[in-house]
């Protein structure tokens, strides 16, 4: 059964599934999908081609789907894709792709907080948290399971790795590495998320290969080149190291490393 409130706005050719609730004064446009047994509280906006999974709570006030705020947007059939299990809270702007990635995607069972803004082309993995007011801009990619805190902004281009946690009020303008707490302004690595990864299930054993990993990229004071060769070389690959190391091969603008780190590869 759907359950329509008679103030909402539901435009021709909307797909609405089984189960869907939509408050008070909600505008669905007519490119809109919506899965069974999502919940649209009041005061919701969604437009442009836009699918939306199952099970997900989208909270009032929020807006899916809306142009580009990029200046070279010039109205392209670009795409809002969400997946199931979301939790999507009071105020959140989440914006359609441009010709770039030509989507913006959200995975599945994340947590978005009050007030986030998730840019065009942005690309967020499954089970990651962003508390209030945090900022993701353009392009930016969140890898599963990364905990980004309130009033956090984020560079364009960045990328956040998995099971990273960055603290409230940073501002990251350089790739945050897996694994890893990240905290100021600019964000720098402070230690491994060893509580964090404790809490998802690492064992102990994968725990320490990660501390020796940290260690030798951020405490060794070696290139970053050298450092992964002695990782390679001295640690037992399993899935996550062979995921660290090839996050930083494979970063575009460079990993956050430490001031100390930067005055010791100085020329």
């Amino acid at each position: 059964m759907i359950d329509i409130h008679n103030t909402a706005i539901i435009e021709e050719g909307a797909i609405i599934e089984d189960g869907v609730k939509i408050g008070p004064y909600c505008i669905i446009g007519k490119d809109v999908k919506i899965g069974k047994n999502t919940t649209i509280q009041s005061h919701v906006v969604i437009e442009g081609i836009t699918e939306i999974g199952e099970n997900n709570t989208i909270y009032s006030f929020v807006s899916i789907g809306k142009a580009s705020q990029d200046l070279k947007y010039k109205g392209e059939p670009t795409k809002t894709i969400i997946g199931n299990n979301n939790t999507i809270r009071e105020f959140v702007t989440i914006h359609r792709g441009t010709d770039d990635r030509w989507e913006t995607r959200i995975g599945n069972g994340n947590l978005i907080m009050a007030y986030v803004h998730v840019a065009h082309d942005v690309i967020i993995g499954d089970g990651c948290i962003f508390s209030n007011n945090a900022t993701l801009a353009g392009h930016v990619v969140v890898d599963s399971y990364a905990i980004v805190g309130g009033l956090t902004p984020i560079h364009q281009f960045c990328r956040i790795g998995s099971y990273s946690m960055t603290g409230g009020a940073s501002a990251v303008n350089q790739d945050i590495c897996p694994f890893i707490l990240a905290e100021g302004n600019k964000a720098i690595p402070r230690g491994l998320n060893s509580v964090g990864l404790r809490r998802r299930g690492f064992t102990d054993e994968e725990i320490s290969r990660l501390k020796k990993a940290y260690k030798i990229v951020f405490r060794s004071g070696l290139p970053l080149k050298d450092a992964l060769a002695q990782i390679e070389a001295e640690i037992e690959q399993d899935k996550n190291i062979t995921y660290f190391v090839d996050f930083i091969k494979n970063s575009n603008r460079g990993i956050a490393v430490s001031y100390t780190h930067l005055r010791a590869h100085e020329t």
